[in-house]
């Protein structure tokens, strides 16, 4: 099990996230980012998972600007209230406090990102404009197609349901056109298809999208 910590951002903002160290020296060091639903459970059981697996692992909690400390689960009211921060996020401060974790991890050896919804978003765009990594994954992040003309400047992988209301699948048609480089796949799901605590939680492509991810931080990471 980890416990919370504290980050500090370039700019010197504060703010909170969830670490787990792993039993022995890590093989590398992985940021988890969150969904609009904070730091909550399910996000910090991806990092005790991680963790589990040698990797020392830390979630900042990238709303801290706007609520510190927000986290709920996945009732319709509860989703209702996590939709509010999607119009008031930065994303150069999430990403700037995104930077503030891959900091933190200096001397767990080489270092990756895999980020979920939002943290989805996150994952391509920190591939591409945040240093110190060494490879990204995201799950069904909304604004990859929109941003699909930068290049990360790392080995990428994204994964996308082809029943997710939220991205068409012309978006993710647009990914892969413009970003050839990139490690795309499909899954016949919905989105949030990855957490088992959604009503969406799909565990056949669950099992499949986490050997993909697993073993693209074997190779990339603890290679």
């Amino acid at each position: 099990m980890g416990q919370m910590t504290t980050l500090t951002a370039a700019d010197g903002f504060e703010l909170g996230a969830y670490r787990a160290e792993p039993e022995g020296s890590p093989r590398g060091g992985l940021v988890v980012v969150q969904e609009i639903f904070g730091v909550n459970s399910h996000i910090r059981s991806i990092c005790d998972r991680y963790a589990a697996l040698g990797y020392a692992t830390i979630a900042p909690a990238v709303f801290d600007r706007i609520q510190p400390g927000f986290e709920c689960g996945y009732s319709p009211e509860e989703v209702a209230e996590a939709r509010k921060f999607i119009g008031m996020a930065d994303f150069d401060d999430m990403l700037r406090d995104t930077q503030a974790a891959i900091d933190a991890l200096a001397g767990a050896g080489k270092i990756g990102l895999v980020g979920y919804c939002l943290g989805g978003s996150i994952a391509f765009l920190a591939a591409a404009r945040l240093t110190g990594l060494s490879a990204a994954v995201g799950y069904y992040g909304s604004k990859v197609a929109t941003n699909a003309d930068e290049t990360p400047k790392v080995p990428t992988q994204m994964h996308f349901g082809e029943q997710d209301q939220g991205i068409p699948m012309s978006d993710v048609e647009t990914v892969i056109a413009r970003r050839p480089d990139v490690d795309v796949h499909v899954y016949p799901a919905g989105h949030g298809f990855a957490c088992d605590e959604r009503a969406s939680f799909d565990a056949a492509s669950t099992m499949i999208a986490t050997g993909r991810t697993l073993r693209w931080f074997d190779e990339h990471l603890a290679g």
